[in-house]
Formats: C-alpha cells, structure tokens, sequence
C-alpha cells in the first residue's frame, strides 16, 4: 500500500486588519512636492541615504548594527498625493519596512584525489561567515511615525517662504 507523505504548511493567522487608522499617513497644508522635499530633507537629517526623489515618491535607507553578529536595515517610503482641488494641501503616506540579518557561519570541505596513487585524499576546509536575512517587517510603532510627521513638519515650516517677501 502506497502512503502519501504528507506536507503540512504553517498556517499563519491573518496579519492586516484594514481599518481607519493615521498611523503611516497625515494631512499638510503644502504641494505634493513640497511634503516629499520636506520628507527628503528630514531623511536626510537623519543620516538616510536616499535612493528615490522625485515630486510625488522619496525612499531612504539607514543601516544599523546592534552587534557584532547582526545588522538591521530600515528602508523608508513617503508617497506624496494632492488632497485638493487646487493642490495646496497633500497626504504624506510613510511606511517603514526593516530587514534583520544575522551572521551565518559555515565550513566548507573539499577534498583532493590523486588517481595515479590510488585514492588518497586530502581534505582542505575553510570556514565563511556571511550576512544572511532572517527577517522583514513592517514598523508599526505610532511614535516612530508620529516622530517622523513632526520632522516633515519642520521642514515644511523652515521651507516656506512668507507671501510679503521685501
């Protein structure tokens, strides 16, 4: 009698919940350009390497290293939309994804037959260490974003410029 090898895949519970939350966006009294360039600039203050920029999208890495044998990497995204007939008030949508990597070690084996002599071996070994991804996720900390909006904020207050200029 044939029995079938069963596989049985890890069922993981629903992780979104759509619902009415402010968490990853917010309303400013600015252009789509002029949130994303605020968004840029409060990046870039922050030691970001931005990778896109352009009037309606900016993303932004920073690496970090709690320890010797990991490293996380927290990528950034702010899409700018109008919110307005006229385009004077915008939505900053802002997600935050961080990667984790771990130091993997592993030792590597070879071995060297010679057919003239017989089978002699010599066995060489050598180790590797190499950063391998063990994790994504999306941040979902309101301070974290609620942190991120004041910056945005700030720059849009030190990027205006006053109607009655001289």
């Amino acid at each position: 009698m044939l029995t079938a090898c069963g596989t049985s895949l890890k069922k993981f519970p629903l992780q979104e919940k759509f619902g009415s939350t402010s968490t990853y966006s917010r309303l400013f009294d600015s252009t789509p350009a002029q949130t994303c360039e605020a968004a840029r600039r409060a990046l870039l203050s922050q030691g970001y390497i931005t990778n896109i920029t352009r009037d309606d999208l900016v993303t932004g890495q920073k690496s970090f290293q709690p320890d010797g044998e990991s490293h996380l990497q927290l990528e950034i995204r702010v899409v700018c939309v109008p919110d307005s007939k006229d385009g004077k008030v915008s939505l900053g949508f802002v997600t935050a994804l961080q990667d984790r990597y771990a130091l993997k070690k592993s030792n590597n084996s070879a071995s060297v037959g010679v057919s003239a002599i017989g089978s002699v071996s010599l066995p060489f070994s050598s180790s590797s260490e190499s950063m391998v991804k063990v994790g994504s996720e999306t941040v979902v900390s309101d301070a974290f974003y609620d942190r991120f909006f004041d910056l945005v904020k700030q720059y849009l207050v030190t990027d205006a410029e006053p109607d009655d200029a001289p």
